[in-house]
């Protein structure tokens, strides 16, 4: 099923499972308006709640993904004729809590606010001429609440440089800084998310849950709670009607419930 949803300043769409959501101000290089935020973050509650959407894909419309906060309209301002704007480090929070793995499809340049949801994201794919900056310092302010997304991947070695610097990067230069996963041509981009997207449905969609969980809750544990909590983590797992499922599919020869034929 495939359901369509237009708005000012965002799209969303249901397609095979996933739930694309574009950000849609071209003219403005998708800048993050108070209301382009609260549209984002909308759809990301949607999306979550959607139990036919298995993943999120987050891109941008035009020539740019990104170009980082709307000066004229920043993220967290009130709105026009009413309504609660969502402060941004929400989304990011968002994103990074989502039950539901999220895909950044980079379209073009992502620049300054731009790059948090960008290391928010769980995978991400960029194509490979767009330009990425860490921008903020050439007006005299900084990358703080992105930091927060951004320095888990990038590191203190390659964080540094790029933050004081605020120079330019192409996306293969972010996929050796550890920003993003994969660099591909502008015409190969919808169809290397896509395979992500049906790698990620190979998995049992119970797991694929607990597995975002899992990698961003290690991080936070000592080795030896890491090993007491994953250890109980496991059992459940296996133990569970999933994994069941998954272990006699196997015994079986013949693909889980949760494979869609094609």
């Amino acid at each position: 099923m495939t359901t369509v949803a237009g708005t000012q300043a965002t799209l969303y769409e249901v397609r095979k499972g996933a739930a694309w959501i574009t950000l849609n101000r071209p003219e403005n290089r998708n800048a993050l308006s108070s209301i382009l935020v609260n549209e984002l973050y909308a759809h990301l509650g949607n999306a979550n709640q959607d139990p036919e959407v298995r993943t999120i894909v987050i891109t941008g419309n035009g020539p740019a993904f990104c170009a980082g906060a709307d000066l004229k309209s920043p993220p967290g301002q009130s709105i026009d004729g009413g309504g609660q704007a969502v402060p941004y480090p929400e989304v990011l929070r968002a994103i990074l809590d989502s039950d539901k793995p999220v895909i950044a499809a980079i379209n073009g340049a992502a620049f300054a606010g731009g790059l948090g949801l960008v290391g928010a994201a769980d995978i991400v794919i960029t194509v490979d001429d767009a330009q990425f900056s860490f921008s903020e310092v050439r007006i005299g302010v900084i990358p703080a609440v992105i930091s927060v997304v951004c320095l888990p991947k990038l590191g203190t070695h390659h964080g540094m440089k790029l933050l004081l610097t605020g120079e330019r990067f192409n996306g293969h230069q972010a996929v050796e800084y550890g920003l993003v996963h994969r660099a591909v041509p502008k015409a190969q981009l919808q169809a290397a998310v896509q395979e992500e997207i049906d790698m990620i449905n190979l998995g049992g969609p119970n797991a694929v849950v607990e597995c975002k969980k899992l990698v961003r809750r290690v991080a936070q544990l000592s080795t030896q709670e890491g090993f007491a909590e994953t250890g109980e983590w496991s059992v459940r797992m296996f133990k569970s009607p999933e994994g069941a499922e998954g272990m006699a599919a196997f015994r079986e020869k013949r693909k889980p419930n949760w494979v869609k034929a094609e």
